[in-house]
């Protein structure tokens, strides 16, 4: 919304010498964004309004110039010479005069041009620094100004201009009426109301039938009928110029009549030719296959959403959006049919959307406007018709007007202290809530407030508390810091959290955290079976995408996502890991919707509780490429399914937990390449490779490997305790064991260490062998025995006899023998 000083000081006393810089302070503290402060370009020297009274026309130049005689307001006229035609003898026009500088320091002095001395330059408003238009000369009209006034107070050239941000729930503000009464509330001062004048005494049939079939959708519509408007009759400069400053551009009179009192007023309003409206008005929605031609010319499909004013021919109008070109203002219109009405904001909204038809009037309308001054609006645009177009009204208005009370809001008058932590008095606050224009009623601690036609926003308590906090000034709010509660730090799992992601990192994984939404294309990518869990998914009411309008089931969408786009962006070698929350689906009871008009009690807060999914914490790799690079030092390494095993192994001992490791079964690993990861009894994620299927589905190379688990699954780390330190030497000892392999690995070190009994210190697996030189369906496994004695030096008949014992155990359990 642009402000012209010049306008808002007709309608707020402001006070004497306020600069521009407090008015910007007071537009910033009443919570408007001031966008830009325009000023106007500088002219020095004579500058003043000038009347033609001689026009001679030059011939036997390439182009018409004309010789004028301008009274500027001295004894004698000024002869000046000019290209432009569209000014006649008699109208007043902007004379610069010889020692007069322009816009752009364009100096004018008298010199001779096309055979005559030209004593001065009759400017247009491009030249003049206020406008664009450069087709003709500035006429100010015929009448309201004496030859030799100023130019400067005329054309605006001392005011300012500020541009201001206007919120959408404020409505109101779109109009000089909205900020003169806010601004003069936040300064104390007193002002005028545009919308307060006396309705004529109008008489005599009213101009029209008017039928509103929706009165949910408009609860007021006026019009009234003007007949006998000089067609060719210009707007006057002073309307003009307010329109430009603005950023309305000049039509016609009766256009710019009706942009004039929108600003003003803040009720936008639409002119209709009233000789090409036929029967009876009627504002409806559209019916199937109806179009409309609308001013710009576009011929546009309507839908059932629609809101339309109608007569017997047809739709005539977009409501609330823009009108039709039937029924337009021309160059030979002399009756005028003038509306004014106040539509439903959400069906304005989704009219401008759908036609992406934005402009000044659908901006106020979908913020909602004042159904009080619809009649006012028709009488304020009737009476500059009537002074500057010579019409006059016919008849009386057609007020259609089914609107029901105001809704009355109940306000504890300590409500806006309490908020903004600023004491209030309960005189302060119903002092701001009149000052806004609302009526207040009751006394103690409750007020009963009616808000003003023009707030239909104010709805709640919380509103009016805004408005208390907004007028009596954010900049009153202290700004204290509250003590913050001690605290005990990060609890046991966050602490595990953050280890896990820190030991990835170090391990060479990039975390690369996703959305957490996904969709069936992506589950079937992963070839998941019909009936897995992981298909139940909970769907979300208003997601971000209908592609993935579902929570995350698992981390492996996302995650082999950002390995594809890696992969895309050129990268070979990629490990990447994700951990956080995924929500498995299954049988919830439904959400009650609590109001907000008080705390929800303990049993509604335990449904909303109970309706909220398992989150559980879980953690994901998924690598390709070289794990070790190559070089000097050697070939490199490619990664392969043992490196996603042991980032499993990695997450289990950042957590604190133990780890055993199994052959599996899972989508969507590859069947022979995957690995259970089994913590404390159960199952708790799978490592291995991926599917060939799945990765031809997501366009990954093939042997990608990838690991999910449950972390919030791995039992809690005991407390830890220091290792017993003995002084005496150990004993190491290596067994390499032929096993059938069926036999987990993780099964067999089990076993050994049973049978080494306490002496055993360690039992590590350093080697595995499948060859010819063991059966086939075997395997070698190679351990490192380290045994020791807390309370002498261990002789190596002791530590023989520890190793024979595992190795007899082994024997028993899974058929083992010593390697040879």
């Amino acid at each position: 919304m642009k402000v012209p000083v010049s306008w808002l000081s007709e309608l707020v006393d402001l006070p004497a010498g306020i600069s521009v810089q407090e008015l910007d302070d007071a537009f910033v503290r009443l919570g408007f964004e001031v966008e830009d402060v325009v000023r106007p370009p500088v002219t020095t020297g004579p500058l003043v309004v000038g009347r033609v009274l001689e026009i001679e026309e030059l011939t036997g130049f390439k182009k018409p110039i004309r010789y004028c005689q301008v009274e500027v307001g001295e004894p004698e006229p000024r002869g000046i010479v000019c290209g432009a035609r569209n000014f006649a003898v008699g109208d007043l026009v902007v004379a610069a005069l010889p020692g007069a500088v322009l816009p752009g320091d364009f100096a004018i002095a008298a010199r001779k041009t096309y055979d005559h001395i030209s004593d001065g330059m009759i400017c247009s408003v491009r030249e003049l620094g206020i406008g664009e238009d450069h087709a003709g000369i500035l006429v100010l009209g015929r009448d309201g100004y004496e030859p030799g006034t100023p130019a400067a107070d005329v054309l605006g050239l001392d005011d300012v201009v500020f541009d201001l941000e206007v919120t959408p729930d404020r409505g109101y503000a779109m109009s000089m009426r909205g900020i003169a009464r806010d601004l003069a509330g936040v300064l104390g001062v007193s002002w005028r109301d545009p919308a307060d004048l006396p309705l004529p005494a109008w008489s005599g049939a009213p101009a029209g039938e008017v039928t509103v079939a929706d009165p949910g959708r408009c609860d007021r519509f006026s019009m009234l009928a003007l007949e006998g408007l000089d067609p060719a009759a210009p707007s006057p400069w002073a309307l003009r110029r307010r329109l430009a400053q603005c950023g309305v551009r000049s039509i016609s009179l009766a256009v710019d009549v009706t942009n004039y009192v929108m600003l003003e007023l803040g009720q936008p309003m639409h002119a209709f030719d009233r000789g090409t409206v036929t029967g009876p008005i009627t504002v409806r929605t559209a019916t199937a296959g109806e179009r409309l031609t609308t001013l710009d010319g576009v011929d546009r499909a309507l839908t059932g959403d629609d809101l339309l004013i109608t007569d017997d021919s047809g739709p005539i109008g977009l409501a609330g959006v823009m009108g039709g070109a039937s029924t337009e203002i021309g160059d030979a219109t002399s009756a005028v049919l003038l509306e004014a009405a106040h539509w439903e904001q959400a069906g304005i909204s989704r009219g401008v959307r759908r036609h992406r038809l934005p402009s000044e009037a659908g901006k106020r309308f979908e913020r909602g406007t004042d159904p009080e001054v619809t009649v006012v609006a028709l009488a304020r645009g009737a009476a500059l018709l009537v002074e500057h177009g010579g019409a006059r009204v016919v008849g009386t208005p057609v007020d259609v007007d089914t609107r029901g009370p105001r809704p009355v809001v109940a306000l504890d008058a300590g409500l806006p202290g309490r908020v903004a932590g600023v004491d209030y008095s309960d005189s302060q606050v119903v002092e701001v809530l009149e000052a806004i224009g609302a009526t207040v009623d009751g006394d103690g601690g409750t007020l009963r407030v009616t808000p003003p036609s023009w707030r239909g926003d104010l709805r709640e308590p919380a509103d009016l508390v805004e408005e208390v906090v907004r007028f009596r000034g954010f900049d009153e709010i202290p700004s204290i810091l509250p003590t913050a509660p001690p605290g005990g730090g990060l609890t046991e799992r966050q602490r595990r959290r953050r280890s896990i992601g820190r030991a990835l990192a170090d391990a060479g994984y990039v975390e690369a955290p996703a959305f957490p939404f996904l969709g069936t294309a992506q589950l079937d990518a992963l070839d998941l079976p019909g009936d897995d869990e992981r298909r139940r998914v909970v769907t979300v009411r208003n997601p971000l995408s209908e592609e993935a309008p579902a929570l995350r089931t698992t981390l492996l969408p996302g995650l082999l996502a950002s390995l594809a786009r890696n992969l895309a962006r050129g990268r070979r070698d990629v490990a990447v890991f994700e951990h956080g929350a995924v929500f498995p689906g299954g049988e919830r009871s439904t959400a009650p919707l609590p109001g907000v008009d008080r705390r929800p009690d303990d049993a509604t807060l335990a449904a909303l509780l109970g309706a909220v999914p398992a989150q559980p914490w879980h953690v994901a790799v998924a690598l390709t490429g070289q794990r070790e690079p190559r070089g000097w030092w050697g070939p490199g390494r490619p990664a392969e399914w043992a490196d996603a095993v042991q980032a499993a192994r990695i997450v289990a001992e950042a957590a604190g937990a133990e780890l055993t490791v199994r052959a599996g079964n899972q989508a969507p690993w590859h069947p022979g390449r995957c690995a259970e990861l089994v913590a404390d009894g159960r199952v708790i994620g799978y490592a291995g490779e991926l599917h060939p299927r799945v990765c031809a589905a997501l366009e990954l190379p093939p042997r990608t490997s990838v690991m999910e688990l449950d972390a919030d699954a791995l039992p809690a780390p005991p407390v830890p305790q220091a290792p017993p330190i003995s002084t005496f030497p150990p004993v190491h000892m290596d067994a390499a064991l032929v096993v059938a392999g069926r036999h987990p690995e993780a099964e067999v070190r089990a076993v050994l260490a049973e049978g080494a009994g306490e002496l055993l210190e360690d039992v590590r697996l350093f080697d595995v062998y499948e060859g010819s030189q063991v059966p086939d369906g075997h395997r070698s496994l190679a351990y490192a025995f380290t045994f020791r004695a807390p309370d002498r030096t261990l002789t190596g008949e002791e530590a023989r006899e520890s190793l024979d014992r595992a190795v007899v155990l082994a024997g028993a359990a899974f058929g083992a023998q010593l390697r040879g």
